[in-house]
């Protein structure tokens, strides 16, 4: 088996892009109006984070569309809503700041991403502007922007996914609690859809009773 070592092979392989490609030059200090823009219509990002030996860890965040705030050039706000409280990313950031997001549109292909340095905050004045349904989150993620450009869409044309035509079948796979039930002793399956099911209708943006 090849292993490529050394980043001389690995541009052996692929080539350098050219200086002034506009792959290149697209990458940007900053936001810029279409990266706002961007963010603005975008209800889903994920975001990778490392901790201190570099154990990695990507998780998806959504809401309604715009629910990352850009109140600059310079700085997202992400909240952090209801989870499964094992805080993998926010811990991650306690002990490595640098992050990388990358947004969705629904229907475009193109993407955006985002590379910069977080850091947790539970500044009510920060956090009160992205409440939803009166809930304001427990946190939220303030990111200094780094690198901010425009991605195209070719992963995206190739997976097809926004083509419901290309869409699994509902039982392709089996439910979410079945699959736990395999893996974790003791887990019911029809008990685990249903608290599933419960929390995704009824607690999206807050837990029970708060």
């Amino acid at each position: 088996m090849s292993t490529v070592t050394t980043l001389t092979e690995l541009r052996t392989i692929y080539g350098t892009p050219p200086a002034d490609s506009v792959a290149v030059r697209c990458v940007l200090p900053h936001l810029d109006k279409h990266h706002r823009a961007f963010i603005a219509l975008s209800p889903f990002v994920v975001i990778a984070s490392s901790d201190a030996q570099g154990f990695s860890d990507v998780s998806p965040r959504g809401d309604l569309p715009g629910f990352v705030a850009a109140p600059d050039d310079h700085t997202l706000l992400l909240p952090d809503r209801p989870g499964n409280k094992k805080l993998e990313t926010l811990s991650n950031i306690l002990q490595n700041p640098h992050i990388a997001l990358i947004f969705f549109v629904p229907g475009r292909n193109d993407s955006l991403r985002v590379n910069g340095r977080a850091r947790i905050t539970t500044d009510p004045a920060l956090l009160s502007p992205l409440a939803v349904q009166g809930k304001s989150p427990r946190s939220a993620l303030i990111v200094a922007v780094e690198q901010a450009w425009l991605h195209c869409g070719k992963a995206v044309i190739r997976s097809r996914l926004w083509d419901t035509g290309a869409r699994a079948k509902p039982d392709a796979l089996p439910t979410l609690g079945a699959m736990l039930a395999d893996q974790v002793a003791g887990v019911d399956a029809a008990q685990t859809d249903a608290r599933l099911e419960d929390a995704n209708k009824n607690r999206l943006w807050g837990e029970a009773g708060s």
